[in-house]
């Protein structure tokens, strides 16, 4: 029988997509928030004797968490045989560690949340810093989908001679491997952090480079003042407006008029979490991710 996919609020489009990648069958969810801010969830569709994916791009997760969750146990409570959770975009995974006595450290407490729920978990791209992978943290089975192959394709169809620009010395290895996939050449910037808005570049020596067109690639773009620095880094070295590229469009509220005001030629993102600048699909790699882990194949 074929998987029977849920989504979210917010998730739609990407639920739609991936059930037409994976030829699953697609059903309704209805979410209703009553006066005092509780839920109630209602799954439009029998799943009993079913394989469950709900998708759910986890950007503001506090207000998603708790509906899914809900979604989820119902699913399992009228008879779905295996429940699973594709989130193009994971959240909680910042706070890998007690930084401050008396800290909740959120990436483990989540993981126990969600590892209790679903009985596997696809996604793309996590944050990981001190964790090398999400088993160290979840419970149960996971697949993760990497954006470079998808975004090195873009980049190759869509920018003539382009020189692809990392964040930061941590973001060299992937930005290779989008660079090697694009055929270009790339190099990375300096990064000073001084707070969650306040972060000062600079960029290498880019004379060699002056007759490409710079393409900016980051993971996450959440304030988006890193992107807003480089951009003007980029152009105060005399080359052309970059292309700015983000997996995941977290977008915090006016960073993207402000990047758009930096002037870039262009701003572009994954569709992990909706967002007008959506360009580059994930839907398909998610698939493929998703009948794996659910047939019980290596990545």
């Amino acid at each position: 029988m074929k998987p029977l996919i849920f989504a979210l609020p917010g998730s739609e489009l990407f639920a739609d997509q991936l059930a037409l990648a994976m030829q699953a069958d697609r059903a309704g969810l209805a979410l209703h928030r009553f006066p005092d801010g509780e839920s109630l969830v209602r799954l439009d569709a029998d799943v009993s004797g079913r394989d469950v994916v709900f998708v759910c791009s986890l950007a503001r997760p506090d207000e998603k968490t708790l509906p899914l969750l809900f979604a989820a146990d119902a699913a399992r409570d009228l008879g779905a045989v295996r429940v699973h959770l594709a989130a193009p975009y994971l959240a909680y995974l910042r706070q890998d560690r007690r930084f401050h006595p008396g800290e909740a450290v959120t990436s483990r407490t989540y993981a126990r949340l969600l590892s209790a729920t679903f009985d596997g978990l696809v996604t793309v791209d996590p944050h990981l810093h001190r964790y090398h992978a999400l088993d160290e943290i979840y419970g149960i089975p996971s697949r993760v989908v990497h954006a470079a192959p998808l975004i090195a394709r873009w980049v190759a169809a869509k920018v003539e001679r382009p020189l692809l620009i990392g964040p930061d010395s941590e973001s060299e290895q992937w930005v290779a491997e989008v660079a090697a996939g694009a055929g270009a050449p790339f190099t990375v910037l300096k990064k000073l952090r001084h707070g969650d808005r306040d972060v000062e570049v600079s960029l290498p020596d880019v004379s060699a480079w002056r007759d490409r067109q710079p393409v900016l690639v980051d993971d996450i773009v959440s304030s988006a003042r890193t992107m807003i620095q480089a951009v003007g880094s980029i152009r105060r070295v005399g080359l052309a407006a970059p292309v700015c590229i983000g997996v995941h469009a977290l977008f915090a509220p006016d960073a993207y008029d402000e990047l758009q005001a930096s002037a870039p030629s262009r701003i572009v993102t994954c569709d992990t979490v909706q967002h007008a600048s959506n360009a580059i699909g994930l839907a398909e790699p998610m698939a493929r991710a998703l009948d794996q882990l659910m047939e019980g194949r290596a990545p």
